[in-house]
């Protein structure tokens, strides 16, 4: 499959979300789930954070919390820099490049979340395009 766009690399896929109330062990139940090191924190339909695994590390397990009654709310990464579905994956790996993170939001023109491109869903060929082109415009 040839891919063109944010949406091309993430069509067909499920959007792993999760509730601002949630607990850590609910979130870590989603991740495990869907396999992936992030969720999309949503509510009626927005996107509120992201809550990634290196958040629960850092601000609840590091900081000796209990995941069975911190919630997703108070670890989460609020407002969170996101992509748009027609976006080229150049794009998308600029902005996780200069934020240093590795998930972003899929959003559709309306504003409604369509799923989460992770780093690993960018093939490795596209990241080393990018490099080379970053490296001849410098």
């Amino acid at each position: 499959m040839l891919i063109r766009s944010v949406g091309d690399a993430i069509r067909g896929r499920d959007l792993p979300q999760i509730s601002p109330a949630a607990t850590i062990i609910e979130a870590a139940a989603v991740l495990e789930h869907y396999e992936i090191g992030a969720v999309v924190v949503m509510a009626e339909g927005r996107v509120l954070g992201l809550l990634s695994e290196r958040d629960v590390l850092r601000r609840v397990v590091g900081q000796g919390l209990a995941p069975a009654t911190v919630t997703v709310a108070s670890a989460m990464t609020p407002d969170p820099v996101t992509v748009c579905e027609s976006d080229p994956l150049a794009e998308a790996i600029a902005k996780m490049e200069s934020g240093q993170f590795r998930h972003l939001p899929v959003m559709d023109g309306r504003g409604t979340c369509l799923g989460l491109l992770s780093v690993r869903d960018i093939p490795a060929e596209y990241r080393i395009m990018y490099e080379h082109f970053r490296a001849l415009t410098a």
